[in-house]
């Protein structure tokens, strides 16, 4: 059940639930979750995608074990703001897993979020074979991070 705005999102859950971070790509999907005051994000695993139905059950036994009452999904927009074929293809992913993992979902502007975190990898030294083995579940963290951080500032209105 996709929310348009993600400060619903913040609404929706109970005291101590934790949000699960997906970064949705092509051949992956990296996963991280929160802790249970929604402070800080970290990564859990990278999903190597397959068929659709096991990776949504993968995410639904991620997110029962985990505790987590809400999703944020990644949104690949463009640096212009617009929505390509990416981020239609990330839309039909969330209304197909709603199914397995019937969760208040929002989107979250994800734009530069693997540069900027391959940036701090290579800044960190890290081997290239080491940065491809866990960019998308810090990646999946880096955008859950965000939106940590703005769901914690005094919203307007």
């Amino acid at each position: 059940m996709p929310i348009s705005n993600p400060a619903a999102l913040g609404a929706a859950l109970r005291p101590g639930e934790r949000l699960m971070g997906l970064d949705v790509g092509t051949k992956t999907i990296g996963v991280a979750v929160s802790d249970p005051l929604r402070m800080v994000a970290s990564p859990v695993e990278t999903i190597r995608r397959t068929k659709f139905r096991p990776d949504a059950e993968r995410l639904a036994l991620l997110a029962t074990k985990l505790g987590v009452g809400g999703i944020v999904i990644g949104l690949p927009v463009s640096m212009d703001g617009s929505e390509g074929p990416r981020c239609q293809s990330v839309r039909q992913f969330a209304a197909n897993l709603d199914p397995y993992l019937p969760l208040p979902m929002a989107f979250w502007d994800e734009r530069l979020s693997t540069a900027a975190v391959e940036r701090e990898m290579i800044a960190h030294d890290m081997t290239r074979k080491r940065r491809a083995e866990i960019i998308d579940r810090v990646a999946a963290a880096y955008i859950l991070q965000g939106f940590l951080d703005w769901l914690r500032r005094p919203q307007p209105g």
